[in-house]
C-alpha cells in the first residue's frame, strides 16, 4: 500500500517537478504519463482538479499529465521520447528505457509497494509451491515478473518450473475470469478486484519483500541536462 498520504505526495511531486522545469530556458512545455496503479492515482487527481495547471501557470510553463491504459506501452512511449517523464517502478526503469539507450533520473520516489503487488491463485488454501507446473499470467518483464521471481525463490523454485503468459495489465482482471487462467501476478487496483472473487488465495505479495519495489516518476536525464535548472528536493 502507498506509504505517503495524498497531500504529502502532491507537495513533493510538484515542488520537484516545477523546480526541474521552471527555469528551463530551452523548453516551456513538458509532458508526463501515468497508468492505473494505486500509488500513482495522485497524478490523476492533480490533473483533473487543476493542481497541475495552477503550478504550471505560476511558473509560466505547461505540463501535460496523460493517462495511458497500458503500463508497458507507457514506458515504451517514454523511451521513444514522446514523454518527458513516466511513472514506473525502480526495476522497470532499468529495463526498457535502459535497453533503448535512454538514461533516466528518478525525479520523485513517491512510495514503496507494501502489499500493492501480489500473486493470486484460484482455489482456497493454496501456497507459492502450488505454482509449479502452472501457467501464470502477468505483464512480462515488468515488476510483476520480478515479484514472481522473488516468490519462486522463497520456495526453491525457478521460472523453469512454470510458464509465464504475457498479459496486459488492462486485460488481466478479465483474463482471470476465464476458465483457462488460474494464476496471476498483478498490482492494485486489479489485484483487489481479483482477490475479491470467491475461492481464491493470495500466496505472495510485496509486503514480504519490503522496500524492494519503489514507485517513481522518472524523467529523461537528457531533458535535465538540456534544462539545467535541475531539481530541488
Amino acid at each position: 500500500m502507498s506509504q505517503l498520504r495524498l497531500p504529502a505526495l502532491l507537495a513533493a511531486a510538484f515542488a520537484a517537478f516545477v523546480s526541474f522545469s521552471s527555469q528551463a530556458a530551452q523548453k516551456d512545455h513538458f509532458s508526463v504519463c501515468w497508468t492505473i496503479y494505486a500509488g500513482w492515482m495522485p497524478w490523476e487527481y492533480a490533473g483533473s482538479q487543476g493542481i497541475v495547471d495552477k503550478w504550471a501557470k505560476k511558473y509560466g510553463i505547461k505540463i501535460d499529465v496523460v493517462q495511458l491504459n497500458d503500463y508497458v506501452e507507457s514506458i515504451n512511449q517514454y523511451t521513444a521520447g514522446q514523454f518527458d517523464g513516466c511513472t514506473m517502478t525502480n526495476m522497470d526503469a532499468l529495463t526498457i528505457p535502459a535497453a533503448g539507450g535512454v538514461d533516466s533520473t528518478a525525479l520523485i520516489v513517491s512510495d514503496f509497494s507494501n502489499g500493492n503487488d501480489g500473486i493470486v491463485l484460484k482455489g482456497e488454501g493454496k501456497k507459492v509451491a502450488d505454482l509449479k507446473g502452472m501457467d501464470v499470467n502477468l505483464v512480462e518483464l515488468s515488476v510483476s515478473h520480478y515479484l514472481l521471481a522473488r516468490a519462486l525463490d522463497s520456495v526453491d523454485l525457478t521460472e523453469k518450473d512454470l510458464k509465464v503468459v504475457n498479459t496486459s495489465d488492462a486485460d488481466i482482471s478479465a483474463a482471470f475470469n476465464t476458465e483457462q487462467v488460474n494464476a496471476v501476478t498483478t498490482w492494485n487496483p486489479m489485484l483487489s478486484d481479483i482477490k475479491a472473487k470467491p475461492a481464491v488465495t493470495e500466496v505472495f505479495n510485496s509486503s514480504q519483500i519490503p522496500g524492494e519495489i519503489m514507485d517513481m516518476m522518472v524523467v529523461n536525464s537528457q531533458t535535465l541536462k538540456d534544462n539545467p535548472a535541475s531539481v530541488k528536493h
